[in-house]
Order: C-alpha cells, then structure tokens, then sequence
C-alpha cells in the first residue's frame, strides 16, 4: 500500500480547470488590447458572470491567469514549478516531484499515513536489537551500527512524517489547502479562512468520498470536479453553527428586526451577479407581552 500510493501521488497529473474558464478568442483579443486595467477587469466580469466562481483577489478582482490565460476556479492557483494551474493546489511537493492539489491529494494523504506505519514497524522491530546494543549484549559486529543507524533513521522519519500528516488532517478537518492557511480566500463579504468548511465529516467526506470502504485505498474517490466547491455560511465558524443556532437562532438587525443568516450559496448564486437581493417575509410572531403580532420583511442589496 505504500508503494502502490507512493506511485499514484507520483504519476497522477495535476487536474487543471476545463475550457469553460478559458477566454474565447474575441474576448482574449479584446483583453490584450486594452491597456486600463479597469477595462480588463470589465471584460474578465463579463465572461465569467456564468461561471460558478465565489472568491476574488484581495482587491475584489477576478483571478486571471495570464500565463495560461484563463480565469482561476476558486481555489486554483498556478504552479510556477509545473507552469499550469492546479485545481485546489495545496502545494508542490519535491519529495515526489509533483503538485498535490484535488486530483492526488487523497493519496498524498494516503502516502503519508503508510510511511507513518511503514517508520513505525521498522523501528518497532529493530527496538529489541537497539536495545541489546545498548546494554551491551550484542555481539561485536558490523551489524551493530546497522541496527543503530536503521533504528534512528525510523525514528526520526517517524518523528517528521507524524509532524507533517497531524498537519494535513488538520487541515482536511478544516477544509483548507496549506496555500489557503497563509492566505485566505477572500469572498464577497470579504476575506474568511473557513468559507469552504462545511463541518469536520463533510469536510472528510469530500477528500476521501462517501464510500468509507475505499478510504484506505489509493483510488480516486473525492467528490465534486475540483472546479466548484460548496461555501458555508460565510460569518459564521462551522464550528460554533450548533451552539449559535441554539443560542442565537436569528441575527439582529437594528434591535427590532431578524432575520436568519443566509448560505452563500443560497443568497449569492454568482459573485459577480450585479445587482441581486433577496427578500424574506418573517413568520408571525405572537408577543406575550404587548399581544402584537409583527412582519418582518428583510432586503438585503448584494
């Protein structure tokens, strides 16, 4: 297993984004044209105004790819080693001389935890024989210092890989990528480090998929096609959902209304979508005290 998912995380290419996300020729020509950034900008709004695209640079910008000349899916990067861009790059790994991104991150993960096994039964055998150096009842042979460089060398991969693979589930659980640790994606409502975490099961089920009989083995089952990804409710931590929900059912908004905290894929179907709002009438409310009954209707202008 180690060997078969040392291989796959190897020789499996980087997915990069469909043609969809490419410019079409009028459009590319017209872009090179202009010299305003402003009136490229326009150009990029109009051609991606389709496209299921969530996140923007810092600066409220459509993310473009001038090398490859297209406009990033969110979580898509370019990888300056490789020279394309990987969808939902996490980083490129030299020790396999490869991107990780969404098309092998599942046996990345997978490679990690068989060489965490693989370090631990090396050093779990050879334990017995250290030990007899130690007390000095090996014999004195070559193999002494064999045993004592094979049991230190076990030990310290050991040590790394845990360091390393305790990171990556951490950040499965999180629904991030390592690039998306030291920068944010940024959303409409602005920069949020867990707008694509969807809760610590969910965020396991779309690196390793639905079916728990294949997790272990080095097979293609993440979900989704690397190019759309679901959002969560972009203000609030996943985390803290449950307890919020049961604390603070509804938002406030100037004292005497509410209203419930929209998904954003729910009150944003594009992110570039113009001019959108969304108009919720709240059910009737009995008061105890005063006996009135109140409607609440919330407009919210994108």
């Amino acid at each position: 297993m180690f060997v078969w998912s040392y291989w796959k995380t190897i020789f499996t290419s980087p997915a990069s984004p469909s043609n969809e996300f490419c410019l079409s020729k009028a459009d590319k020509e017209q872009y090179e044209k202009e010299e305003r950034p402003e009136s490229q900008q326009e150009i990029l709004r109009r051609a991606a105004k389709d496209l299921p695209i969530y996140t923007t640079t810092a600066s409220r910008a459509i993310r473009y790819c001038d090398r490859c000349q297209l406009i990033k899916p969110d979580r898509c990067h370019h990888c300056s080693a490789c020279d394309i861009c990987v969808l939902k790059m996490d980083h490129h790994c030299p020790w396999v001389n490869n991107c990780v991104g969404f098309s092998n991150y599942k046996f990345f993960l997978l490679f990690l935890l068989y060489s965490l096994l693989y370090c631990l039964f090396v050093a779990a055998t050879v334990l017995q024989y250290f030990i007899k150096f130690w007390t000095n009842e090996l014999p004195d042979t070559h193999a002494k210092f064999h045993v004592l460089f094979l049991f230190f060398v076990a030990a310290m991969f050991f040590i790394s890989i845990l360091s390393l693979f305790s990171y990556h589930c951490w950040l499965v659980g999180k629904n991030r990528s390592t690039i998306e640790t030291f920068r944010a994606p940024t959303f409409r409502n602005g920069p949020d480090k867990n707008g694509f975490s969807l809760g610590c099961s969910k965020n396991l089920r779309e690196v390793f998929g639905d079916e728990k009989k294949y997790w272990l083995l080095p097979i293609f089952t993440s979900l989704g096609d690397g190019c759309n990804f679901p959002t969560r409710l972009v203000i609030m931590d996943p985390e803290q959902l449950t307890v919020s929900s049961q604390s603070e059912p509804v938002k406030s908004s100037g004292g005497s209304q509410s209203f419930p905290t929209r998904p954003l894929s729910e009150s944003q179907n594009r992110l570039l979508a113009s001019d959108s709002q969304w108009v919720e009438s709240g059910p009737e409310e009995e008061n105890v005290k005063s006996g009135a009954k109140k409607h609440i209707i919330v407009s919210l202008e994108s």
